[in-house]
């Protein structure tokens, strides 16, 4: 709004504010015509202003006769949306630095759920890059995933390594062991049928 209001000759007129003279007698020819400029700049800047909030914030501003009046209202107003936002941002660092991967969680849940808290972050103004991210993601998983993530830090650049690789990095990974797992389970059972059968055959 600064630089729209600047490039319209009437930033300054917003900041520093204008007042109606009560009495304009006497004023000389050249008087009137600035008072008419910055008559005209104050009235451009409050139009501008009134265009480019959203009905909550005209709302706020509609009774404002000057152009410094409305912004004096929206810096307020702004203010302490900034104040929210702030406590909006705290709260949601705090909830990724907690962050754990829970026993019952695949990795891609458990990712997927990683990646909703760096979104709201994202989009409250928090610049948060893929080697945070990676890096929060290695130091909460399960002590299952210990011996990969050995691997993977001794093996990867972590400062350049995507979330995504890292994600099929680990998914192979939970894959072979949910194969290993049930093979074993049923290789297990194989052997009970194979004492049944036995037991049928001596008895």
């Amino acid at each position: 709004m600064k630089a729209l209001l600047g490039s319209l000759d009437a930033w300054e007129v917003t900041e520093d504010g204008f007042e109606e003279p009560t009495d304009t007698a006497g004023y000389s020819t050249a008087q009137n015509k600035a008072l008419k400029e910055t008559r005209s700049k104050d009235k451009t800047a409050l139009y501008m202003l009134f265009r480019a909030v959203d009905e909550s914030g005209f709302k706020k501003i509609a009774g404002s006769t000057t152009s410094k009046e409305a912004w004096d209202t929206l810096e307020k107003v702004f203010k302490g949306a900034d104040r929210v936002k702030q406590v909006r941002l705290q709260t949601l660092r705090g909830e990724l630095e907690r962050m754990q991967m829970k026993e019952s969680e695949t990795v891609s849940d458990y990712i997927t759920r990683v990646q909703k808290v760096v979104n709201q972050l994202t989009r409250n103004g928090e610049t948060v890059t893929d080697a945070r991210v990676v890096e929060k993601i290695l130091r909460s998983l399960t002590d299952k995933f210990e011996n990969i993530v050995c691997a993977i830090e001794e093996s990867k650049d972590l400062s350049t390594l995507s979330v995504e690789e890292l994600a099929g990095s680990l998914e192979a990974h939970e894959q072979r062991k949910m194969k290993k797992k049930e093979e074993a389970v049923e290789e297990a059972n194989q052997t009970k049928e194979s004492i049944k059968d036995e037991k049928v055959l001596f008895s």
